[in-house]
C-alpha cells in the first residue's frame, strides 16, 4: 500500500512540477534562482521542525561531510537551472539529464574503479546516442529558428552551446556527488532524510550571492496578473501562485521518492523515476507544444531503452514470470 502511495506522489508531484516550472520559465526564462531559493527555503523548514526537532536532534553523519556535499549539491541545481537561461528548450532540459547514467558510469569507473557487464556499458552507449541525437536536432532548430541573420544565427547557436556546457558539468558534479553520498552511507549508515534537510539548509547562506536576481524576479513576480485561488477565493499574482504550487508538487515528488527508497528496492525507485521522467517529457511536449521532431522521439525512444536496459527492468520480469509459472505448476 505504502508503494503504490509513494508512486503515486512521484509521479503527481513531479509531472505537476514540471508543468508549474515551465509556466515558469516560459514568461521568466531567468528565473531559476528565485524557483530554487524558495524550494530549498520550504524544504530546509520542514527538515527543521519534523527532522531535527528544531536543531535539537544531532546529525548522524558529521557535518564537515555534508559541507561539501552541499557545495556540489547547490552548484548542480543553480547551473541546471541557470541554463535554461541559454536557448536550452525544457525537453532537451529533461532529455539531458536522463544522461545521469552515463556520468555515473563513467566516474565509477575512473574513482571507484568499478567494472560493468556488456549489457551495461550497451545501455551505456544508448543513452549516449539517444541524448546525441537529439542535441544535434536541437542545435539545427537553434540555428535555423534564433537569428534573423547569419551574425544572429552564430551568437545564438554559441549563446546554447554554452548551455549545453553547464549542464555537462552539472551532469559530472551530479554523478561525483551521488558516488560521494554512497561512501557516507557506507561509512555511517543510510540517513536520506537528514541528508535532504541538510542538503537544502546548508546552501541557504549562499543565494546571499544570488539575492540582487532573487529580488529582482521577486519585484516581476509580484507585477504579474492577479489569479484567483480556487477554494480560498482570494487573489495573488499568478508568477507567485505557480511558484508556491512549483515549490509544493517538488516537496511532494522528493517525499514521494524518499517513501520509494525505504519501501522498495533500488532497480523499482529508478524505473518509476525513469517512467516518471517519460511521462514529464510528454506532457511537457503536448501540453506546452515544444518544437519536437520525429527524430526527437527517435532520440528519446532510444534514452529510456538504454536507462531500462541499465536497470536490467527485462530479466527481472522474466525471473519473476518463470517464478510465477513455477509456482503454479507445483499447485
Amino acid at each position: 500500500m505504502n508503494t503504490l502511495f509513494a508512486t503515486s506522489l512521484v509521479f503527481v508531484g513531479c509531472c505537476s512540477n514540471v508543468v508549474f516550472l515551465e509556466l515558469l520559465v516560459r514568461d521568466f526564462p531567468g528565473c531559476g534562482n528565485i524557483v530554487t531559493f524558495a524550494q530549498f527555503a520550504f524544504i530546509a523548514l520542514e527538515g527543521f521542525i519534523f527532522e531535527t526537532n528544531f536543531g535539537r536532534k544531532k546529525p548522524q553523519i558529521p557535518l564537515s561531510n555534508y559541507v561539501i556535499m552541499v557545495t556540489m549539491f547547490f552548484t548542480v541545481s543553480v547551473i541546471n537551472n541557470y541554463a535554461l537561461n541559454f536557448n536550452i528548450a525544457m525537453p532537451l532540459h529533461m532529455i539531458f539529464r536522463s544522461g545521469s547514467l552515463i556520468a555515473n558510469m563513467i566516474l565509477g569507473i575512473v574513482i571507484l574503479k568499478k567494472r560493468y557487464s556488456m549489457s551495461k556499458y550497451l545501455s551505456i552507449a544508448l543513452v549516449s546516442l539517444g541524448i546525441f541525437i537529439c542535441t544535434i536536432m536541437s542545435a539545427k532548430q537553434v540555428s535555423v529558428d534564433k537569428g534573423a541573420t547569419e551574425e544572429d544565427g552564430v551568437y545564438a547557436f554559441m549563446h546554447w552551446l554554452l548551455g549545453i556546457a553547464m549542464l555537462t558539468f552539472a551532469l559530472l558534479m551530479s554523478a561525483r556527488m551521488g558516488i560521494f553520498q554512497e561512501t557516507l552511507y557506507k561509512k555511517y549508515g543510510k540517513h536520506s532524510k537528514e541528508a535532504l534537510f541538510y542538503n537544502h539548509c546548508l546552501p541557504l547562506p549562499g543565494f546571499l550571492l544570488l539575492s540582487t536576481d532573487i529580488y529582482k524576479h521577486a519585484v516581476l513576480f509580484s507585477q504579474s496578473s492577479p489569479v484567483e485561488i480556487p477554494v480560498i477565493g482570494q487573489s495573488m499574482p499568478v508568477m507567485w501562485f505557480y511558484l508556491l504550487m512549483n515549490v509544493i508538487t517538488q516537496y511532494v515528488c522528493i517525499r514521494g521518492v524518499f517513501i520509494l527508497t525505504t519501501e522498495c528496492a533500488s532497480l523499482t525507485v529508478t524505473l518509476v523515476v525513469t517512467l516518471r521522467k517519460f511521462l514529464s517529457l510528454i506532457i511537457s511536449i503536448l501540453y506546452f507544444r515544444n518544437p519536437f521532431t520525429t527524430w526527437h522521439w527517435v532520440g528519446t525512444a532510444v534514452v529510456f531503452l538504454g536507462t531500462l536496459l541499465y536497470t536490467e527492468v527485462w530479466s527481472s520480469v522474466r525471473v519473476a514470470m518463470k517464478g510465477e509459472k513455477a509456482y503454479k505448476k507445483a499447485e
